[in-house]
């Protein structure tokens, strides 16, 4: 949720952001009429009260029963108007940052860097499902039917590949020393701090996935009617909360959690795309980072989380690219989106991967997580970042058709044989 006094002061702005991230149109000018009428209204009633307290001071019982009958219909009236007020606000994104490009679509992101050269072959490279089909690792046919189209189960090899990046990533995010490390290679002025492992609920409530500006389009979301709960999507669904209504010390700050979860997602937009495989599925699993932090450090913060991305996938020895997303693909909480794509030699294509989400005070005037600084009174909001470690299924396609041998076999990565005690899977 934006400042209504930064709403009152830039409504061009905001009114600009709607526009350029394809929201539907709000009415700023209701919005700020309703913020007066609601202060004036506040006042009449706090006023309303002190007479109350008078006429019962002197037992004047006729005025106070009058007062009574206006208190409650002036409450009534405030009720509906905070309740315009704040659904309003709700509708309003956040505003993205200055360098971030205006464009409609994903066709208008900017590639702004990437790994080098793509892999290459000297065989006709397979995708993915015909790797896992033919060496037993992927069955989307026997999971369809038992689950349905987008289900997947994933077995042998490539079970025990997911647990090794698992435990991989964990290694690199919990250790002070390889935070450093990318910290000082990617020159930034950022704390070390390492990163607490978190295993967060998979069902969340509405008002807090709607705090989180999670919650829409609500079609593409799993919502469980009887308990009215909502099957969560990320794992920093869950993650974002955790210090709803918490005031932290400015000391703490930043606090960086790493969340291990099950996502489901409807995929209501991708009727008829990626029906082959497991890129897009209505079940996966991610590791998602979630860090908490001075405002002033909120965009070293995430130049800090696309940094890790770019080495978690890096050490793997995946071929990518890093995009920064425009105004009419990012998300609705976010100032600044920065998405790595992974090359997938069996698609000859780029496939995102990982998103980077600059978030700002957004969702913390939301979720009311705010910080003090030493010696003051005054608290301030938080800032948040969430970004992907690793999509487990997309990042299980990059491995088999970049790794591909032409016997059929797929190499493991370097750093996974430990993990998985052996070289090849055949």
């Amino acid at each position: 949720m934006l400042d209504i006094e930064f709403i009152k002061e830039n409504k061009d702005i905001v009114a600009k952001a709607i526009k350029d991230k394809n929201r539907p149109d709000v009415d700023i000018d209701r919005v700020v009429a309703l913020y007066e009428e609601r202060k004036a209204k506040r006042q009449e009633l706090d006023e309303l009260n002190h007479k109350r307290n008078e006429a019962a001071q002197v037992r004047d019982a006729e005025t106070g029963r009058k007062l009574k009958e206006g208190q409650a219909q002036m409450e009534s009236e405030l009720e509906s108007i905070e309740r315009d007020f704040r659904l309003l606000m709700l509708q309003i994104p956040n505003v993205p940052l200055a360098d971030v490009k205006v464009g409609k679509d994903e066709s208008e992101n900017v590639p702004i860097r990437d790994s080098g050269p793509v892999t290459k072959f000297d065989f006709e490279p397979k995708a993915h499902w015909d790797i896992g089909q033919a060496l037993g690792v992927i069955d989307s046919e026997k999971a369809g039917q038992v689950s349905g189209a987008r289900f997947t189960y994933i077995k042998g090899d490539l079970v025990m590949l997911q647990f090794a990046i698992l435990t991989h990533a964990l290694n690199i995010l919990r250790s002070e020393e390889k935070i450093k490390e990318i910290v000082a290679n990617a020159n930034l002025s950022v704390s070390t701090k390492p990163f607490i492992p978190v295993l967060p609920p998979d069902m969340i409530r509405p008002s807090v996935l709607n705090a989180m500006g999670r919650l829409d389009p609500k079609e593409d979301k799993y919502h469980l009617q009887e308990d009215d709960l909502y099957l969560a999507g990320s794992a920093e669904h869950g993650l974002g909360p955790y210090h709803m209504g918490e005031v932290l010390k400015a000391d703490d700050l930043p606090l960086r959690y790493v969340g291990y979860s099950t996502a489901f997602r409807r995929e209501a937009g991708a009727s008829g795309k990626d029906t082959r495989g497991i890129l897009r599925q209505h079940q996966f699993d991610k590791i998602e980072m979630e860090t908490f932090c001075l405002p002033e450090k909120s965009r070293d913060e995430h130049e800090l989380l696309v940094a890790i991305q770019e080495y978690l996938v890096s050490s793997l020895g995946l071929p990518y690219r890093v995009v920064s997303i425009c105004t009419g693909d990012m998300g609705f909480p976010n100032q600044k989106q920065t998405d790595i794509e992974t090359w997938m030699p069996g698609q000859s294509t780029y496939r995102e991967t990982h998103t980077a989400d600059l978030i700002g005070g957004f969702q913390a005037r939301r979720l009311n997580t705010k910080f003090k600084r030493d010696n003051e009174s005054k608290s301030e909001y938080v800032h948040m970042n969430d970004a992907t470690a690793f999509a487990m299924g997309r990042i299980l396609i990059a491995i088999l058709e970049n790794f591909q041998q032409a016997d059929g076999s797929v190499k493991i990565p370097s750093v996974l044989v430990p993990y998985m005690g052996k070289e090849v899977m055949k």
